[in-house]
């Protein structure tokens, strides 16, 4: 199985990071950031294409504003999510390091 056709066969999931270009859609002529909210999998669609909604993301990856969006699951680009300094921070203290 192709990398291709391995990425378009893996599910869409909650919290997953997708960057949408025009292989995804022609309605990016400028790329996008998704942090995915859920597939919308109760609208019916044509083969190989889906609805998602979440939130797009600014360069610092905080959320910018919401949206629904039609997609060729082909075309989605997978990118990895990092923890939030936040999170990361949290983690850290409950290891007994200091702040």
């Amino acid at each position: 199985m192709s990398e291709d056709a391995a990425q378009s066969a893996r599910p869409i999931r909650t919290g997953d990071v997708l960057h949408l270009t025009r292989a995804a859609s022609p309605q990016f002529v400028r790329p996008l950031i998704l942090r995915v909210v859920r597939e919308l999998t109760d609208r019916h669609t044509y083969h190989g294409w889906t609805w998602v909604e979440g939130y797009r993301l600014a360069t610092r990856g905080q959320a910018v504003a919401k949206r629904e969006l039609f997609v060729l699951r082909e075309g989605l680009r997978w990118l990895p999510t990092a923890v939030p300094d936040r999170q990361r921070a949290s983690c850290a203290r409950k290891a007994g390091t200091p702040r």
